[in-house]
């Protein structure tokens, strides 16, 4: 039996077997590069490392539960020259999630708000923070069906615990029955513990109208709004540009011709 078939069930006990994976060629390379024994173990763990960091990585993007794969450096600028870079930017290193602040995407359909959403998300993933997205019709869908089956405390809990839940396209209607005491609750329990992210085609001031109460309404949008980011996106729509802007399309003899 060879010392790296001894090493294998010692590995797994120390919970180290993900060291197999490069232990050959790093030893490979400590042999034909005569590496010193404790450059040889730096590297080794630092492949390690690197590889549990992107299984944590992997595993806090697939529990946020993103709707697509967006990154700010997918994101056109240019289309919108009067999205607001320089604070969406500023926002990419997520200093306001270390600091429980809201922030708040408003402008009408199509400029962007989702994306960017997203995109400080996945940041967020990528600086060891906990992040849930979730559309605001299926949150409340959510929390209606676990008061039908008695879960509702608990589920409340998986909207009120990440570090950044990301509320998408607040307010495409109505408030009804019990959903603006959900929502005061989940930014009530949030308020200085952790941030909230909503996108919304409403103002800040049509947003307090969805609560349909107006002391509901100044509690909720009070602990919303302090401290919290406002930006407003505004300019044409990606889903539906002006025909300025539409990408040429190939006519038959092209493609036939390309």
């Amino acid at each position: 039996m060879s010392t790296i078939d001894e090493l294998v069930p010692l590995l797994k006990k120390l919970r180290l077997s993900g060291v197999l994976q490069s232990l050959e060629l790093r030893l490979k390379q400590a042999r034909e590069d005569n590496l010193p024994y404790e450059e040889f173990l730096f590297r080794l763990l630092s492949d390690e490392v690197e590889r549990r960091d992107g299984k944590q990585l992997e595993q806090r993007v697939r529990r946020a539960n993103f709707e697509h794969a967006r990154t700010l450096e997918d994101f056109d600028f240019h289309f919108n020259p009067n999205v607001p870079k320089a604070k969406v930017i500023d926002l990419a290193t997520c200093g306001f999630v270390d600091q429980h602040q809201n922030v708040l995407l408003l402008g009408p359909t199509g400029v962007g708000k989702s994306h960017i959403a997203q995109s400080l998300g996945h940041r967020a993933c990528r600086l060891g923070k906990s992040v849930l997205y979730v559309a605001a019709q299926d949150l409340f869908k959510q929390l209606r069906a676990s008061r039908a089956d008695g879960s509702h405390d608990r589920r409340l809990l998986r909207f009120t615990t990440p570090d950044l839940l990301i509320i998408d396209d607040l307010g495409l209607r109505p408030l009804r029955d019990d959903e603006p005491v959900d929502l005061y609750e989940i930014v009530r329990a949030r308020y200085e513990r952790h941030s909230t992210l909503i996108t919304s085609n409403r103002t800040a001031s049509e947003m307090g109208e969805l609560f349909g109460d107006p002391l509901l309404a100044s509690a909720a949008m009070d602990r919303l709004l302090h401290d919290a980011h406002v930006l407003i996106l505004d300019g044409a729509s990606f889903r539906n540009p002006p025909p300025e802007r539409r990408k040429p399309k190939k006519n038959s003899h092209q493609e036939t011709s390309a």
